[in-house]
């Protein structure tokens, strides 16, 4: 009685008001309301919904029972790592790709890199960039798409693979041990939030910087340019004097990167340290992959601003179909070599039981409604994107068809099945979005795809995702 009166108010107060074409009118509201029936089944869901969060009500009972966690191929990989309430999985991932070469080359057992150390050095070349974006773009208005975005995203701890080849190339490694994790980095949220506005202002001086220089510019072409030329490094120079405010406050949070450590009996530098311990070409030495089905095929994307660093490179892949990333893929573990993978980790994912599974919930049952969207659709519509990134390390074959996965995780050794999770391949199919895979694993007609010219995406498509 009180649902019928309650409608019927709502239906006086619309037929008052003035409806502007496309609004909701009494007729259509009369209409929608029949999408609830007031039936029983309907009345004890709506109960146990009010006072239960969705994903536990719609926990599929038929697929209740652990999944068989054997794997027919795995990477011999030790320890798990915790980047605890930070954004940097792109990192822990990257560096445990390393980590696994290293303990496999030199039998290094539970050994770690410093993950906090080329956080470090992340941080203030992301400033950098995003300074020297804002000089770049000094003429254009403030309200334009490209310096909208750069306000809105200064700085974060997400990021790529591109920018873990990028730091260690330019800045090398540390043992964990030599620059150890602080509490800020443990939780960078706080310091996420100083930085941005702190570079925010800085960003908004360097405009006016430029205005106030270019207000009394000479009429004369010639003298013009020259006169813009003096102005434009009168701001590269007040964004050094900007990031040595950026290092001192870095310095307070992370610590002071080591110039050189100890290490078996003798001393070296970073960069020495990591050619000794790995020895091999890390931007070049790799091949980025993705499976994008909203894009062609067999194409070369990259994304701007999708960088850690001003001088380094965006993000740049070869889109291909699931199966031949599947095909590199087993060929990398059968060989024993770990890969940075990424994914939308949310999706379906049992964290309990630390199984991503299509099965592990029933929200149509629930709610009573049909989710139709295919991977392309998610994409397109925002509605799924690349979020984590992990350690890809095994895979189980059945007459030589995947039908799991297993990725190495840095959410704790406590956090899913032993500190990993594992997908089905079905996920697999819908989910996965990213692999980065030695040069040798990839066929010859892929490495001929990398000749292209790449196709520029801007840095609000979809696929700027830094994983965090």
């Amino acid at each position: 009685m009180r649902l019928r009166l309650t409608l019927a108010l709502t239906l006086i107060s619309i037929a008052a008001a003035a409806q502007a074409p496309g609004g909701i009118t009494p007729e259509m509201l009369s209409e929608i309301s029949t999408g609830w029936s007031g039936s029983s089944a309907d009345k004890a869901l709506r109960n146990a919904i009010g006072q239960t969060p969705l994903n536990t009500l719609a926990v599929n009972a038929e697929n209740a029972a652990m999944i068989d966690t054997h794997f027919s191929d795995r990477v011999k990989t030790r320890g798990i790592t915790d980047q605890k309430s930070s954004g940097r999985c792109w990192l822990f991932t990257g560096l445990n790709v390393l980590r696994a070469a290293a303990i496999s080359k030199h039998d290094l057992g539970d050994f770690q890199f410093s993950q906090n150390y080329c956080f470090f050095w992340d941080q203030l070349e992301k400033a950098n960039l995003f300074l020297q974006a804002v000089i770049d773009t000094r003429t254009q208005p403030l309200d334009s798409r490209e310096v909208d975005w750069l306000f809105s995203h200064p700085i974060g701890d997400g990021g790529t693979f591109t920018g873990v080849a990028n730091l260690v190339t330019k800045y090398g490694l540390v043992p964990a041990d030599v620059m150890p994790e602080t509490a800020v980095a443990n939780g960078t949220a706080q310091m996420r939030t100083h930085m941005s506005n702190l570079l925010r202002q800085d960003g908004l001086k360097l405009r006016d910087m430029w205005e106030q220089g270019m207000i009394n510019a000479p009429r004369n072409v010639s003298k013009a340019g020259k006169h813009a030329e003096s102005v434009k490094a009168l701001l590269e120079k007040e964004k050094v004097a900007m990031l040595k405010d950026v290092y001192h406050v870095l310095a307070l949070c992370l610590g002071v990167p080591p110039a050189e450590f100890e290490w078996k009996g003798r001393t070296v530098t970073p960069v020495q340290f990591y050619k000794e311990l790995l020895g091999y070409d890390l931007e070049g030495g790799y091949v980025m992959l993705m499976n994008d089905p909203s894009r062609e095929y067999g194409k070369v994307y990259e994304i701007q601003y999708d960088r850690h660093m001003y001088d380094g490179q965006n993000w740049l892949y070869v889109n291909l179909p699931i199966e031949r990333i599947k095909e590199m893929a087993i060929a990398s573990i059968k060989a024993d070599v770990a890969m940075y993978f990424s994914c939308d980790v949310g999706k379906f994912l049992d964290r309990k039981k630390g199984v991503a599974d299509l099965n592990n919930f029933d929200y149509e049952s629930l709610l009573g409604v049909e989710f139709t969207m295919d991977k392309s659709e998610r994409i397109r519509t925002h509605a799924s994107g690349s979020s984590h990134a992990m350690t890809l390390i095994a895979v189980d074959l059945r007459d030589g068809v995947p039908c799991k996965w297993m990725v190495e995780n840095s959410w704790g050794a406590a956090s899913g099945y032993k500190g990993n999770i594992i997908m089905t391949d079905e996920w697999f199919d819908n989910y996965m979005f990213r692999l980065v895979v030695e040069k040798r694993f990839v066929p010859a007609d892929v490495m001929a795809m990398l000749d292209q010219k790449p196709i520029m995406l801007p840095a609000w498509d979809p696929m700027y995702l830094p994983e965090e």
